[in-house]
């Protein structure tokens, strides 16, 4: 049975508190309950803007780029049951003024027949495509996999029939926290499989990269030039503001992503 709304209303007050929440987790034994309890299971990937990417071996002119994205539209076409949420509740609960509210997470699987009406709508093919084009087209990046937050707040199960599309801006965005979450939490949310993110030679340290652009802080000026750490996930943002186009982001071609998708495909069930 799904969550009544207070619930709901009573997340997007505490909301701005997630990050004193994600250090608790390194806290000992408290970390491990609410690990436990929040996030056993998780794994979720991180889909780079498509504006971003460069497919890393020879493809023929009339071959098809194969873009991160149609790891999604996979799914989509996959799924019986799609869900799109009315708003974006980190958005929402944040003000944002730079993205749009309206565009909220992306649910697939039998798992959303359960979640409150008044949230949103069940989805065909056709307006799940439309929507996660709309968000792509607003500069957000999807990030899709496994969420036992989800279920939880949402009040519905079973969560392994639950597949999470959050479309995700830069500076409200729920996984902001990562670098605050234990290490061992914050490890099953990744960058695709083959993406590298370097910086070229170009680079002048002007910081452009650094101004709200990178949501998990992996960016630093080091001797006049932007240094990409371990942090990274892989969306691209960065490549898409560089004034001086010296940030690359490369995928080791189509296979990746098929392993990709296969690895989405065995967390949960969406047919």
């Amino acid at each position: 049975m799904a969550n009544p709304l207070w619930v709901v209303a009573l997340l997007r007050t505490f909301f701005q508190a997630r990050f004193f929440f994600a250090r608790l987790t390194r806290v000992p034994l408290l970390g491990s309950l609410m690990d436990r309890w929040m996030f056993r299971g998780d794994r979720m990937f991180l889909l780079p803007r498509v504006q971003s990417v460069e497919i890393n071996e020879p493809v023929e002119p009339q071959q098809q780029v194969v873009l991160p994205s149609r790891i999604v539209d996979e799914f989509i076409e996959r799924s019986r049951y799609r869900w799109i949420m009315n708003t974006c509740i980190c958005r929402e609960s944040t003000g944002c003024r730079d993205y749009p509210v309206d565009l909220g997470c992306l649910f697939m699987g039998e798992a959303v027949l359960g979640i409150h009406r008044k949230l949103g709508r069940l989805a065909t093919r056709e307006e799940a495509f439309e929507h996660v084009r709309r968000c792509r087209d607003a500069g957000l990046v999807h990030l899709i996999g496994r969420n036992r937050l989800d279920p939880l707040w949402l009040g519905i199960r079973p969560g392994d029939r639950l597949l999470t599309v959050c479309n995700c801006c830069p500076c409200c965005c729920l996984w902001r926290m990562l670098p605050d979450l234990n290490p061992s939490i914050a490890g099953r949310f990744t960058g695709l499989e083959g993406v590298t993110v370097l910086v070229g030679e170009g680079c002048t340290g002007c910081g452009e990269c650094l101004r709200g652009v990178c949501f998990v802080d992996a960016i630093r000026i080091l001797e006049n030039r932007a240094f990409i750490t371990e942090d990274c996930r892989g969306c691209g943002r960065c490549v898409t503001v560089c004034p001086r186009r010296a940030i690359r982001l490369t995928i080791d071609g189509g296979d990746r992503l098929d392993n990709s998708v296969d690895s989405i495909g065995r967390l949960t069930n969406v047919g």
